[in-house]
Order: structure tokens, then C-alpha cells, then sequence
């Protein structure tokens, strides 16, 4: 639920990165969109199917050790550094920018994310969907996407080269440099989240870190000022 005291733009309502949750661990530097762990907001428990956006930032040799999850849809993003991943399942790697990485735990899965760098710190967004379906197999996938412009992530049905996901949802990223855009939406609703730079989007001005909702519009009108990054999900209700 997002909310409604948020700042109001057209038909949409701005989440500022200001108003996020903030959690300091030393090691770890969260930033959520949504409650999470120590962070309780009751007006922002997710938007639809899309539950968790953290903004991670941990430092060097440190991470998340071995822990359990079921029944979710998990993304990492990383926007700068790399992650190394484990899992139950056998999977082993290295993901850096430009990669995507989906874990889709279903009826169980253990794993551990660890900065391998003994110098430098990574960023990345953790993003978990809930998914269509329970207690499904657990599967990975990750894939590295180079292209700029709008380009898709993730969708259900793995269209255009992108990654399965288990929910009626589609993730772009947004990438542009001082360029405007049209993104052709289908009325449902959705989320822009800004990774860097600053961006319009349909009237709304958007800088790093805010997020911005949005319900029954056809269309999202693009205007980047300077290099822009940022995530857009198409979503079920």
C-alpha cells in the first residue's frame, strides 16, 4: 500500500528516497521502499506483487551468509561491484553490472550473497516478488543485458530474451543519456524506481533513490536530464 500523504503528481504518487526506511549495520547500508526486518511502516507493506526494493550497499568481504527462503520471487541488480552467489541447488557465481540474477526459492531454497572483494564495497537492489503460484520447484537464472533504452528484464512468459519470473509482472530497465521516451504500458499498475540521475516521468520528477507508483495509464513519458538508470515494473493488481 503506498501513501497517500505522499507527494501527488497527475494521477501517480512520488515515494521520496528521503522517506525510505534506513537501516545502518556497519557492514550493511539499506536503504527499503518497503517494511523490512526492523523496518515497520504499515502504509508501505509493497505495491501489488512487488514486496521488498531494498538499496544494499556492503562492504568489502562481508554479506549474507547461509539462510533459508520459500515461496519468493527473488531479484538482485547490482549497480556497481559484484556478488557472489550459493545456493542448495548447486549454482555458483559472480554477478556484476549488467547481470541480472532471479532465485525463485518455491518449496525451499538456502543460499548466501558475499561481497568477494577485499577492497570494494558493492550496490545492488534486492527485489522480492511474491509469486502467482506456491510451492513450486526452485530454479535460477541469470543473464547479463547490455542494451541501453527500455529494455526488458524479466517477464512471465521469458519474451524477448528475458528472465522467467513467476508472477504477471515485467521489469525494465531504463537507461537513457539527455533522450526522451515513450514506454507503452497495459493500464494495469506500477513502479519506477530511480538508480541514478534524474528523471520525468509523464510530469513527475524523479531524482536517485525515489520511487513513483502509478495505476490505469496507458503510456509513461521518459525524459532523462543527463545519464539516468532506473527500473520500471509492469504489474497485475
Amino acid at each position: 500500500m503506498v501513501n497517500p500523504d505522499t507527494s501527488r503528481e497527475h494521477s501517480m504518487l512520488i515515494r521520496p528516497s528521503s522517506q525510505r526506511g534506513d537501516a545502518d549495520h556497519g557492514w550493511l547500508r539499506s536503504r527499503h521502499s518497503f517494511s523490512f526486518a526492523s523496518y515497520y511502516d504499515p502504509r508501505f507493506m509493497g505495491f501489488g506483487p512487488l514486496r521488498v526494493l531494498n538499496e544494499d550497499r556492503v562492504e568489502a568481504a562481508r554479506g549474507f551468509g547461509r539462510h533459508p527462503h520459500r515461496n519468493m520471487e527473488i531479484i538482485s541488480y547490482v549497480i556497481s561491484g559484484q556478488l557472489a552467489h550459493r545456493d542448495s541447488m548447486g549454482n555458483g557465481s559472480l554477478i556484476q553490472p549488467d547481470e541480472v540474477q532471479l532465485m525463485s526459492a518455491g518449496t525451499g531454497v538456502t543460499h548466501s550473497e558475499m561481497n568477494p572483494s577485499t577492497e570494494a564495497g558493492v550496490h545492488f537492489l534486492q527485489i522480492w516478488i511474491q509469486p502467482a503460484a506456491m510451492s513450486t520447484p526452485p530454479r535460477y537464472a541469470q543473464k547479463r543485458f547490455d542494451d541501453d533504452g527500455v529494455v526488458l528484464l524479466v517477464s512471465p512468459d521469458g519474451r524477448d530474451d528475458s528472465i522467467t519470473v513467476g508472477q504477471d509482472l515485467d521489469l525494465y530497465r531504463i537507461r537513457l543519456t539527455d533522450d526522451e521516451a515513450t514506454h507503452a504500458l497495459r493500464g494495469r499498475r506500477g513502479w519506477v524506481q530511480v538508480i541514478s540521475g534524474d528523471l520525468t516521468v509523464s510530469g513527475a520528477g524523479l531524482h536517485a533513490g525515489d520511487g513513483l507508483s502509478f495505476e490505469a495509464l496507458d503510456a509513461l513519458h521518459l525524459t532523462a536530464h543527463g545519464p539516468v538508470e532506473a527500473l520500471l515494473f509492469d504489474m497485475a493488481a
